[in-house]
């Protein structure tokens, strides 16, 4: 498996054989954690779509690549948004929706969705105990969706 960076904001898996490997385009690129947190997305994906397509039989899962992006949003300076693709050369056409639906219960997909409480605390300091995690804003649609308007 090999993590392609393909910029600052973005990088590509592609199967392959031997070690994991990160490539860069550049000699001065550097693996950000942001693209750390992509590539665990894109390797997490992967995996999902790869068992079912086992399970399945269906062929090809071994050419599929991936390929994650992001943007950074303010007021705290975070990732504000991730958009993933993949493409599934010979997947059949019949089985795209189905692919998509896969590739969606990967469970670093779910951790994004569903954020997890985060406590920090200095090593051998107690611990603050469980802490109300704060609301996180609603997911963004997805693309050529169409949110209905609240309160109409």
């Amino acid at each position: 498996m090999k993590i392609i960076l393909r910029g600052e904001d973005a990088i590509r898996l592609e199967v392959g054989p031997g070690p994991m490997t990160i490539e860069a385009e550049s000699a001065e690129q550097q693996y950000s954690p942001f693209h750390m947190l992509a590539s665990s997305l894109a390797t997490c994906t992967f995996s999902v779509l790869y068992s079912w397509a086992t399970h399945v039989k269906l062929e090809g899962a071994d050419r599929i690549t991936i390929d994650v992006s992001w943007e950074f949003a303010d007021d705290p300076h975070r990732v504000g948004r991730m958009d993933l693709s993949f493409d599934w050369p010979g997947l059949p056409e019949k089985r795209l929706q189905a692919a998509r639906r896969v590739a969606e219960m990967c469970t670093v997909h779910a951790t994004l969705m569903h954020p997890p409480v985060l406590n920090i605390s200095p090593a051998g300091a107690p611990t603050a105990g469980a802490v109300e995690a704060i609301p996180s804003p609603a997911p963004v649609e997805a693309a050529g969706s169409q949110a209905e308007p609240t309160g109409a």
